[in-house]
C-alpha cells in the first residue's frame, strides 16, 4: 500500500481543507462552542498562529503559520478532531474505523497546501472568507458569523462589503 507523504517545511504557513465523513452534516455548526474550546485548547499546548479561518456546516477551512522549528501540523488535526469527537454521540462506524478507535465523524485525510508568496496567501484567505457564499450558506461574506473575515474588519484589512459582486475565486483548495 502506497505511504501518503506530506510536504514538511518547518516554520512556514499552510492551508488547509478539514471535512467531516458525511458532508451532508451540519455537526460543526451546531458544536463550534466545543470545536472553539478545543482549538484553543490545541493552540494554547501546540502554538501555532491562525491567519484565516472558516468554520462551515460539514468542514473547516484555515490558515496556520507554524513556529520556526516545527512542522507538525498533522498532529495538532489529529488533537482538533479527537477532541471534538470525544465525547459525542456514536454514529455508525465501518469495521476499520472501529479497528483504529475512530468515531467516524471525520474523514480521515485533510488537504494541505504550503503558501508560496504573498499572492497565494492573499488568494487562499480570500478563498476561506468567501466560502459561505460559494456553498450559499449566506448571499454577503459578512453574514457568516464563524469566520475570521469579521476580525479582518475589525482590523481595517477589509471592508465589511468585501466580495458582494464576486462569483468565485480560482484554483484548487481540496473540496
Amino acid at each position: 500500500m502506497p505511504q501518503y507523504r506530506r510536504v514538511r517545511i518547518e516554520g512556514s504557513i499552510f492551508f488547509f481543507t478539514v471535512v467531516l465523513a458525511d458532508r451532508s452534516s451540519t455537526l460543526l455548526v451546531e458544536e463550534v462552542d466545543r470545536l472553539r474550546r478545543v482549538y484553543r485548547i490545541v493552540r494554547e499546548r501546540r502554538p501555532f498562529e491562525t491567519i484565516a479561518i472558516c468554520v462551515l456546516p460539514d468542514h473547516i477551512h484555515a490558515m496556520w503559520a507554524l513556529p520556526q522549528g516545527d512542522a507538525d501540523f498533522s498532529s495538532r488535526w489529529s488533537l482538533i478532531k479527537s477532541g471534538l469527537s470525544r465525547g459525542l454521540e456514536e454514529r455508525p462506524r465501518s469495521p476499520s474505523k472501529i479497528l483504529k478507535r475512530e468515531k467516524g465523524i471525520w474523514r480521515r485525510r485533510f488537504w494541505e497546501h504550503a503558501i508560496r508568496d504573498d499572492r497565494d496567501l492573499a488568494r487562499h484567505v480570500d478563498y476561506i472568507h468567501f466560502n459561505p457564499v460559494k456553498h450559499g450558506h449566506v448571499t454577503r461574506v459578512v453574514d457568516w458569523p464563524h469566520s475570521s473575515f469579521h476580525r479582518f474588519v475589525e482590523r481595517g484589512l477589509l471592508e465589511a462589503d468585501w466580495g458582494g459582486d464576486m462569483k468565485e475565486i480560482q484554483g484548487r483548495f481540496g473540496e
